[in-house]
């Protein structure tokens, strides 16, 4: 998949600090079901990332979509719950038109829930709000590995580099042309080591 460059973001440099700390974020899906199991899901949450990274500004460091969450580092243009909901809300969106437009019924109904405000009748994910602020470069780091890993640690892979939907190969400067979702690590602004 070839990378459209994103304009308004091109030369925004990000430099994790408390004053600019960077999310680290866990969204699971509705009681662990393994909504990402396959890969077509798959490749509708890196588009649904990628949209709303486009059309909320955010940069997006790293990423890992397992069988039933995903991880993202992300920087915060944004208050914490706005972007966790342009996430969230992408996502669900267009996971759910799938499901339905493919008539995924048994699907649809593991997602089903009571109508809350707007008539929504499904919800992807649970409702917890997983965000923990990454104000340091070395938790940034232990972050990044701990997302490579995951796929790892679940047995879904033998290297983080060898699993398809997780940035690993970017930061190990090893991408392929049909990496899913492109991440903005050259965006990172590191500071200077003694």
């Amino acid at each position: 998949m070839g990378y459209a460059p994103l304009p308004a973001m091109e030369s925004k440099k990000f430099r994790v600090s408390r004053d600019t700390p960077a999310p680290f974020i866990t969204l699971v899906a509705k009681d662990r079901l393994p909504v990402f199991q396959t890969d077509a899901i798959k490749i509708i949450a890196c588009n649904a990332i990628d949209e709303a990274r486009q059309s909320h500004g955010f940069l997006l460091f790293a990423y890992v979509i397992m069988p039933d969450h995903m991880h993202l580092l992300t920087d915060q243009p944004q208050m914490p719950s706005d972007l966790l909901r342009y996430i969230k809300g992408t996502i669900a969106h267009r996971v759910i038109e799938y499901l339905k437009e493919k008539d995924y019924q048994s699907s649809l109904e593991k997602l089903r829930h009571e109508e809350w405000k707007r008539s929504h009748r499904y919800s992807l994910w649970q409702q917890e709000k997983n965000v923990f602020s990454v104000i340091s470069e070395a938790v940034f780091m232990q972050k990044v590995n701990y997302i490579h890993q995951n796929p790892v640690r679940a047995g879904l892979a033998e290297q983080a580099i060898d699993y398809p939907w997780s940035s690993a190969r970017r930061w190990q400067r090893c991408e392929t042309d049909d990496d899913p979702l492109r991440v903005d690590i050259d965006r990172i602004e590191w500071r200077r080591r003694a």
